[in-house]
């Protein structure tokens, strides 16, 4: 949060696109540490989470904006909204605190619930849909390429055998039965759940998480204006690499890097919120 207000807040007057607005504490956060004439164009795919970042938000008034959208469309969102160009743009990807144990759509593995893992509930494929559905081959290649599971094949394996899979926990079971004895304990190394990967992996493809990705980094460089600066904080190396690639090839006589290396959280925040601890924040600033 330090890192983002200090990096992206907006010395003048105008707007600050937060892409994932999420629970709305990004957005406040600018909001609080900003002059009255800069205002907050949000975007969220989850309508409870709106409704959240809504109730939270509401003493800015007309200074907070809230869209329901993907921010795949960023461009087109903004265009409608008449904000032509932003100071600062935010993604803040994957899913929120709230969506893990609130929800009830299957995110976490820790309860018992129906394999959903739709960030917009009106999407029509369900993690359910894909894993009952898919080829075993493309299965393993969506572990592999997305949750980095060294068995991804043994568990893609599993779950064919096993559909159809309705709940967390059957998933979770069959992601146990294929693992080497081993392997089956809490984690490796004690740290990281045995399903971990392969939720992240199947929730980023009903998602198409690293596709939407792909798609709005340009968008928002271009809805940038001199000086504007663009964040992003990923949790998965993957789409880290996709952002690293994209500012690379960005930099030039428009663009430029920010920090070379990304940014990651601190030993206190880590302390204070553990699921922080794989972040990365990347920025890139607009010079001409």
């Amino acid at each position: 949060m330090d890192e983002v207000v200090f990096l992206l807040r907006p010395r003048r007057d105008g707007w600050v696109i937060d892409a994932t607005v999420g629970m709305g504490g990004h957005a406040e956060a600018m909001l609080d540490t900003s002059g009255p004439g800069v205002s907050v164009l949000g975007l969220d795919v989850d309508p409870e989470a709106l409704a959240r970042s809504a109730s939270r938000l509401a003493r800015f008034g007309d200074r907070i904006r809230l869209v329901r959208a993907s921010f795949r469309d960023v461009e087109r969102v903004a265009g409608a909204a008449d904000v032509t160009t932003a100071h600062a743009v935010l993604l803040d990807l994957g899913v929120s605190s709230y969506q893990i144990d609130e929800s009830g759509r299957g995110f976490s593995f820790q309860r018992d619930e129906p394999l959903d893992m739709r960030l917009d509930p009106s999407a029509p494929r369900t993690a359910a849909d894909l894993l009952n559905t898919l080829p075993e081959a493309e299965l393993a290649r969506v572990i592999f390429e997305y949750g980095d599971e060294r068995y991804a094949r043994r568990i893609a394996r599993a779950i064919v055998h096993r559909r159809a899979l309705r709940t967390t926990t059957d998933l979770v079971a069959a992601v146990r039965s294929a693992l080497p004895a081993a392997a089956r304990g809490r984690g490796r190394a004690g740290a990281v759940h045995v399903a971990t990967r392969t939720f992240q992996a199947v929730r980023m493809a009903v998602n198409d998480e690293s596709g939407a990705l792909e798609a709005v980094l340009p968008q928002a460089a271009r809805l940038l204006e001199p000086g504007g600066r663009m964040g992003v904080i990923a949790f998965h190396s993957g789409e880290d690499r996709i952002v690293k690639r994209t500012f690379r090839r960005l930099a030039g006589a428009q663009f430029a890097v920010v920090e070379p290396s990304p940014l990651t959280p601190g030993d206190d925040e880590v302390r204070a919120n553990p699921r922080a601890r794989s972040a990365k924040l990347r920025v890139l600033e607009r010079l001409t």
